[in-house]
């Protein structure tokens, strides 16, 4: 083996091994090919606390947060390393405090989301389909909860107009799933369906959702649009991130619906686990993780909490 690639061969044998079960590691690949330069430029052949320190504490951002997010991530690392190498260290947790948190999303009013999609005429355009894309797409994501990933994925074949319903080809860890739509939803992509296919003649490819050019919408160029958008209305993004964000959308329908719930008082549990089920989660713990940032369900689920404690109705 090369000397000069020895952590870079590891790292790709533990991603390719966590593969295998349906993770995609993403995230986790940037920062453990990070370290794998590390520590072949220092030309160690053996992973230990001290290494794993050195290297959290080069990362670019000087934050003890961002160190425990790195070595939180060399940890799993570490232990598939421990098998190939009895001599190599599992760094401990909480070396720099905890390693996450949780921040609180922007969740969109009703208001702002009509606001949003009307303010995407405001887009420049060839041809008139970009402003068309991003209002539909928008407003599917808001009405539906899909990641946006999912949602740039599905084909015309993924698309039933007719019943309504999207087959989720591309979810996480690999689900599929059906994805039944509103009949005003439905509507709103059959509209979009119909300008697309005027407006392109020669689609590149059988994505739903199209460029001005006919390619598949990308990622980049939604969040892009989306940010240009919320710069024209003036809008800052509540809570604790920067600027406004594509998953907001998934996080606003998860956290109206889990409001709905508790406004109807309907069994919540019950809910919760259909909701679950629908937006893709793999478990129903992630669906109930979506309640510990939002004050507002929050203080719904204390109320319920304590009629329960005080033998009334939960």
């Amino acid at each position: 083996m090369n000397a000069s690639h020895f952590w870079l061969s590891r790292v790709e044998a533990y991603l390719a091994h966590r593969r295998r079960f349906g993770y995609t590691l993403a995230i986790e690949e940037t920062v453990l090919k990070g370290f794998a330069r590390f520590a072949d430029e220092r030309e160690q052949t053996c992973l230990t606390t001290a290494l794993a320190i050195q290297w959290a504490r080069a990362s670019k951002a000087d934050s003890p947060f961002t160190w425990a997010r790195r070595l939180d991530v060399l940890r799993g690392f570490s232990r598939f390393c421990l098998r190939l190498d009895p001599a190599t260290e599992i760094p401990p947790s909480g070396l720099f405090g905890p390693a996450h948190r949780r921040l609180i999303p922007h969740i969109y009013t009703d208001t702002e989301l009509v606001a949003l999609m009307n303010a995407t005429d405001s887009l420049v355009s060839r041809n008139g389909l970009r402003p068309v894309t991003c209002r539909t797409l928008f407003g599917l994501l808001a009405a539906s909860g899909l990641r946006i990933s999912e949602a740039l994925s599905l084909t015309c074949a993924d698309v039933d107009l007719e019943a309504g319903v999207l087959s989720v080809q591309a979810g996480k860890f690999h689900k599929y799933r059906l994805v039944p739509l509103h009949p005003s939803v439905t509507k709103s992509l059959s509209e979009y369906a119909r300008l697309r296919d005027q407006r392109l003649s020669h689609p590149c490819g059988n994505r739903f959702f199209l460029s001005d050019g006919g390619l598949p919408v990308k990622r980049a160029n939604m969040l892009y649009a989306l940010q240009t958008v919320c710069r024209q209305l003036g809008w800052q993004p509540r809570g604790d991130y920067g600027h406004h964000r594509l998953h907001d959308f998934r996080h606003t329908f998860i956290v109206r619906s889990l409001l709905r719930f508790y406004e109807q008082g309907r069994d919540v549990n019950r809910a919760v686990l259909a909701l679950s089920i629908y937006v893709g989660h793999a478990r129903v713990s992630d669906t109930y993780w979506y309640l510990t940032g939002i004050p507002e369900l929050m203080a719904m689920a204390a109320e319920r909490f304590q009629g329960y404690a005080q033998g009334g109705q939960r």
